[in-house]
């Protein structure tokens, strides 16, 4: 289950219309910044570009799990986003990807950012888990169904 911190009903993005990874990778980190004042939106966006950098973070399954560690923070951030249709984000199955986990964790955080990784990671591998997301007709129904278990 994911903490309540970690995500909010404030850093998802339902139903968003984005062309391009560039743009859905500057809404995630736009979504994490705007409610933390130590955080910018390119700060956080040239994070999760240098983690791409080193392979995609395309699950399969039109499921993308960007992450990246920042010196900034002192607890684990997430943010999620839903797109009307899936954009192209190199992910290994080739498939389009429209439905997007970001999270940022403290730089000196070890173990605790690969067990979440991992939690998500076998969530989103659930076909169910993928309907409902793309389902959900509001913020507070995807923040449900995160947070739901």
């Amino acid at each position: 289950m994911l903490n309540p911190d970690l995500i909010t009903e404030a850093r998802i993005g339902h139903g968003r219309e984005i062309a391009s990874k560039k743009r859905l990778l500057e809404t995630l980190a736009e979504l994490l910044a705007k409610d933390q004042p130590h955080l910018s939106t390119e700060m956080v966006f040239e994070r999760l570009l240098e983690r791409e950098r080193l392979g995609s973070t395309g699950l399969g399954h039109g499921v993308a799990l960007p992450h990246a560690r920042l010196k900034e923070l002192s607890q684990v951030l997430g943010a999620f986003v839903q797109t009307v249709h899936g954009v192209d984000y190199d992910a290994s199955d080739h498939e389009p990807v429209d439905l997007a986990f970001a999270l940022l964790v403290p730089e000196t955080a070890t173990e605790e950012h690969l067990q979440l990784l991992a939690y998500l990671a076998g969530r989103f591998s659930e076909p169910a888990t993928r309907a409902r997301l793309r389902e959900a007709g509001s913020a507070a129904e995807i923040l449900a169904l995160l947070t739901a278990r």
